[in-house]
């Protein structure tokens, strides 16, 4: 039976954010505007682990940004997932990794299209709530990957890591890599992205620990995943602290442009740099001596790990609630976490000794 059709609301929505962290709301640009009320990841019916796999879906996937090599290479491994499960897969999105209301337009799109399932990383944690809502009470199911909603805008998220893995370890590689001495800056993505604000407020908690008390965070600077403006805000940062031993860029556009950066200037070598970076993009920079260590997931399996989780969630084999579980193919197994969150697994950490092993 094909789904209802939609109805145009337009219903205001109180913003609730995960981890206590501050978000949007729907279509606001200011943070804070809400705090976290208990949200709940959106859970409807009943699972049956024993239902049949369906096949001849169709699942649109939102990155963050089109066109992003990141995005790229988890998308095409949600669409390899899907080719594998008898599924069609459709990409759409944004050139900006800031374009809410680009985001916004293609989830009303797709809810439109009556695509079975949508697969977004959210620009924003309220922006898309509205549009996502709507979409679930058109039968479609939404899965976010790599940057979250509030948990009650969609049925599970898929988490690269937990983000207290990905926040402290980047610390704690910081940390090593100065001697715990020194003035530090991060270089972020959005100011709005979900995913930087939960690793930063870790790296912030975790910079509270006494071994580190001679490390000083001053400046959180914020690249829009644009490489451009991502070099000028590394170039801004050193211009603004000339005393800067270390910066950390969770964000893949953000280490490759300030990697960029400094193998080119006086700092190479001097200025630590660490994050979260592809072995492709980071490869030559941590031979010529500008990076030391880095860390990152393979994107691929995020995307095959957000497809195969929309498959099962269109074929009733989960609904989003804690403790569930499903088969994700050559992934294995998983558990549905708190507020229908599923990690993927541990970052892995790339050095000269290991970065070739890998290609994405």
């Amino acid at each position: 039976m094909r789904k209802s059709s939609i109805r145009r609301t337009c219903a205001a929505l109180a913003a609730v954010t995960s981890l206590a962290l501050a978000a949007t709301a729907c279509g606001g640009t200011t943070k804070e505007d809400v705090k976290d009320e208990g949200g709940k990841a959106a859970v409807a019916g009943k699972a049956d682990p024993n239902a049949a796999t369906k096949k001849g879906l169709t699942v649109g996937f939102l990155p963050k940004q089109v066109n992003n090599p990141y995005f790229t290479v988890a998308d095409k491994g949600g669409e390899k997932a899907l080719k594998e499960l008898g599924s069609s897969y459709k990409e759409v999105g944004t050139s900006s990794g800031t374009d809410t209301a680009g985001q916004v337009s293609y989830v009303n799109t797709l809810t439109q299209q009556q695509v079975d399932a949508i697969a977004v990383s959210a620009q924003d944690p309220g922006a898309l709530c509205t549009a996502l809502k709507q979409a679930m009470k058109n039968d479609i199911k939404i899965v976010t990957y790599d940057s979250d909603t509030n948990p009650e805008c969609r049925n599970a998220f898929i988490s690269q890591a937990s983000a207290d893995d990905i926040g402290r370890t980047q610390v704690q590689q910081m940390a090593e890599q100065i001697g715990n001495k020194g003035e530090i800056a991060i270089l972020s993505a959005a100011q709005t992205a979900t995913n930087q604000n939960a690793w930063i407020e870790i790296m912030k908690d975790e910079l509270k620990d006494p071994k580190y008390k001679d490390i000083k965070l001053v400046k959180v600077a914020y690249g829009d995943d644009d490489a451009q403006k991502s070099f000028q805000q590394t170039q801004g940062l050193l211009q603004e602290h000339p005393n800067l031993k270390g910066i950390i860029s969770p964000t893949t556009v953000g280490i490759k442009a300030a990697a960029q950066y400094l193998s080119g200037s006086k700092y190479k070598g001097k200025v630590k740099l660490t994050g979260l970076g592809t072995p492709n993009d980071m490869r030559k920079y941590v031979k010529n001596g500008t990076v030391e260590a880095f860390e990152l997931w393979d994107p691929a399996k995020l995307g095959e790990l957000a497809a195969r989780t929309a498959v099962a969630l269109a074929s009733g084999q989960i609904t989003g609630k804690e403790g569930e579980t499903f088969e994700a193919g050559a992934l294995g197994e998983y558990t549905i976490g708190k507020d229908g969150v599923i990690n993927l697994g541990k970052p892995t950490v790339f050095t000269a000794d290991n970065v070739d092993q890998y290609n994405f």
